[in-house]
């Protein structure tokens, strides 16, 4: 009876719920899938059949899971990750293999780091492929659920900090892979060059701030409102070269990591200023899921990316 049972059950639609369940909508589950809506609806019409459950209620953006659904999704993740361990092989011959390693990064990253260790993984594993994707608030959980392999982004050392700034769940493991401070990046011709550099002189002018992970707030902006500062944010844009580039052309001023910030000025003729203000270092950190802990091919990934980043030595 228990063999009859299983094999009724369809793991195609258990990976379509999956992937719904962490959608939500019907286009995005399909995109990931490779499958067009239709399947998709198809497959969750089978699903809705099988569980003897809706699963899911429309709404105005697309799909509410049921508690049936939501109680399912707890237990399929690691049920799938289970079943797609045994089909990874027990050793990795990187020069044999055809993998694509699907990696999340944080932008400032294809600058400083992503070219320190690139060449050494296409060098030993000549067919295989790196898929680098942005580091963004669903990484997590795309680490979770075995989309991405691995992925990098700036995290505050203090744990207390850290808990403002980025919520690693538990069952994602982490490494540090190179600490750098905040500093100030201004163009050539700012007019602030020619006055005393302090605090109030930084808090007066106005901004350019870099959404991360969704969030417009930086360790910066959470210690300033421990003193009952704020910064004058006249600019929010989605990446670090976007910010840099407008800094170029206005009197706005931006605060990033310094090694960025270097590579920034040399290129758009720039000039970087100290952070007049105590802050915490940075580092960036490379993450990954427990699951993948001793899995061969994330192992020799990690293991180069560490090896290299230990060696890593900027301007």
């Amino acid at each position: 009876m228990f063999f009859e049972k299983l094999s009724r059950i369809d793991l195609n639609l258990l990976v379509c719920l999956q992937v719904l369940l962490e959608e939500c909508n019907v286009t995005y589950a399909a995109k990931r899938l490779n499958l067009s809506q239709s399947a998709v609806s198809k497959n969750l019409a089978k699903s809705r059949q099988q569980f003897s459950d809706p699963l899911f209620i429309r709404n105005a953006y697309g799909l509410t899971p049921t508690a049936r659904a939501k109680e399912l999704h707890v237990r399929l993740q690691p049920l799938l990750q289970e079943l797609e361990s045994f089909t990874r092989p027990v050793s990795f011959d990187p020069s044999q293999s055809n993998r694509r390693f699907k990696m999340s990064l944080v932008e400032s990253t294809y600058t400083l780091i992503l070219p320190h260790f690139l060449s050494d993984i296409l060098t030993q594993s000549p067919h295989s492929m790196l898929d680098a994707h942005a580091w963004d608030s669903k990484t997590f959980s795309k680490l979770q659920s075995g989309e991405y392999d691995l992925g990098i982004t700036g995290k505050d050392i203090h744990p207390n900090d850290a808990q403002l700034t980025l919520q690693q769940p538990k069952d994602i493991l982490s490494q540090e892979i190179y600490r750098d401070h905040q500093v100030c990046l201004v163009r050539k011709e700012h007019p602030i060059l020619k006055q005393k550099w302090d605090l109030d002189v930084y808090l007066g002018l106005r901004h350019i701030q870099v959404r991360c992970d969704g969030n417009e707030r930086w360790l910066l902006d959470y210690k300033l409102a421990d003193k009952n500062l704020e910064r004058d944010i006249a600019v929010i844009v989605p990446d670090f070269n976007s910010a840099a580039s407008l800094t170029s052309h206005s009197d706005l001023i931006f605060t990033a990591p310094s090694h960025f910030m270097k590579v920034m000025a040399k290129q758009l003729d720039m000039v970087v200023l100290e952070l007049p203000t105590n802050l915490p270092s940075m580092a960036y950190t490379l993450f990954w899921h427990e699951h993948n802990q001793e899995d061969p091919a994330n192992l020799w990934l990690r293991s180069i990316i560490i090896t290299r980043c230990n060696k890593l030595s900027f301007p």
